[in-house]
């Protein structure tokens, strides 16, 4: 009996010892719990991290920090914030077309548009043992061609002679002289260069004439296009305050092109004022050349023509003029020889541009037009493209007419 209370004894004091070292291992991991500071796991440099859930962690002071999570905006890794925001607006700015390869293109449209002077004069001299009458037909091909009576006069008569010498000739051999004939009145020793280079430190300053209706304000958008691709800065200035749409549209023209347009916002502004403004602004902005509109106006109306004196004598108190070109019709003939004079008369006119020279047959008007000013054709417009517009080259212009 006593040895069955004695194993009794011991049980419960087993009970009771493991008992108690259950109750203090338990109390010692939640002691750990709240002492020891928990680690925080690393990440390899570069890769993404997980994104956490939002934690709260309570400072001495006992406000509350929210982490959020990363949005998708945020750099992570090799990704950039640049490349998830919208990309930068940037005009699509237009290529114009090198002057050199123009001409080759636009020969093609040349020969086709003066086959009066070209193949009617080859066939005719071709004929051989040409009589008067024969000659007379010869005469009126130039004349209608609008090459002028003097220069036609000087064209037959060297024909005459080179036949008399050699007699009879082949279509090729008369083709080579009507060429040499052609090139001598077309006058290759003109100089044909524009103005487009800085001037003693000051942008070149070219004013742009003509009367209504000949494509004045397009021919202005195109020479900006001819010079922008020749790598010049180019400021544009919108004179031609009269017409509504002027400023406008050559606002347009340049901006295909990234050149900037200087203007009036006030229709009817004194366009002398606004040329004064361009010249002025084209050399804070140190450009190369400044293009200068200026408004359509008949050649015969003197309040116009009075009015385009003031603009270039207010242009002229700030800077030289180094060019103004008169902007010519090639379809008005011999009618717009006589505007042409009078505009000389007023401005000094240093060079002519020709446009819708595809348009005609009339190829002879080169000629006519620089023999009473003196000044040379120095562009030549054939079609409406924005880079239908190239320098004069006098001997493609007489291979073009003959082929």
């Amino acid at each position: 009996m006593d040895t069955f209370w004695e194993f009794f004894a011991i049980a419960v004091g087993l009970l009771v010892v493991l008992g108690g070292l259950a109750a203090t291992f338990l109390r010692g991991r939640g002691g750990a719990t709240k002492e020891l500071p928990r680690e925080q796991p690393t990440r390899p440099t570069g890769s993404a991290p997980s994104a956490p859930a939002e934690t709260s962690e309570r400072d001495d002071a006992g406000s509350v920090d929210t982490l959020p999570a990363p949005s998708e905006d945020s750099t992570v890794g090799d990704t950039t914030v640049e490349e998830t925001l919208p990309p930068a607006t940037v005009p699509d700015l237009d290529r114009p077309e090198a002057p050199q390869t123009r001409l080759q293109r636009l020969r093609a449209r040349l020969s086709r548009s003066n086959t009066a002077l070209g193949k009617g004069l080859l066939a005719l001299l071709s004929r051989g043992d040409l009589d008067e009458e024969a000659w007379e037909d010869v005469e009126d091909t130039l004349l209608t061609a609008d090459l002028g009576v003097e220069a036609t006069t000087e064209l037959v008569d060297s024909l005459r002679t080179r036949l008399k010498v050699h007699g009879n000739a082949d279509e090729a051999t008369v083709r080579g002289w009507l060429r040499e004939e052609l090139l001598t009145l077309v006058d290759p020793s003109m100089d044909r260069s524009i103005a487009s280079s800085r001037v003693e430190g000051r942008p070149a300053v070219i004013v742009v004439v003509g009367v209504n209706g000949t494509g004045k304000t397009t021919t202005v958008g195109k020479l900006a296009r001819v010079l922008v691709a020749e790598d010049k800065d180019v400021v544009l200035g919108a004179a031609d305050t009269f017409r509504a749409a002027a400023a406008d549209q050559l606002q347009t023209w340049g901006e295909r092109v990234g050149v900037p347009t200087i203007r009036s916002d006030r229709e009817g502004a004194d366009p002398a004022a606004v040329a004064f403004d361009a010249v002025k602004g084209a050399a804070e902005l140190e450009a190369d050349v400044v293009l200068i509109d200026t408004a359509g106006r008949l050649h015969n109306k003197v309040g116009l023509m009075d009015e385009l004196g003031k603009v270039k004598r207010v242009i002229e108190k700030q800077s030289p003029l180094d060019e103004v070109l008169l902007v010519l019709d090639a379809t008005t003939g011999q009618n717009g020889l006589r505007q042409a004079e009078v505009f000389s008369e007023v401005v000094g006119i240093t060079g002519i541009v020709l446009t819708k020279l595809d348009g005609t047959a009339k190829g002879g008007i080169v000629v006519a037009v620089q023999r009473r000013l003196g000044v040379p054709v120095k562009l030549i417009g054939l079609g409406e493209g924005p880079d239908d517009l190239a320098p004069f080259d006098p001997a493609g212009f007489v291979d073009a007419i003959i082929e």
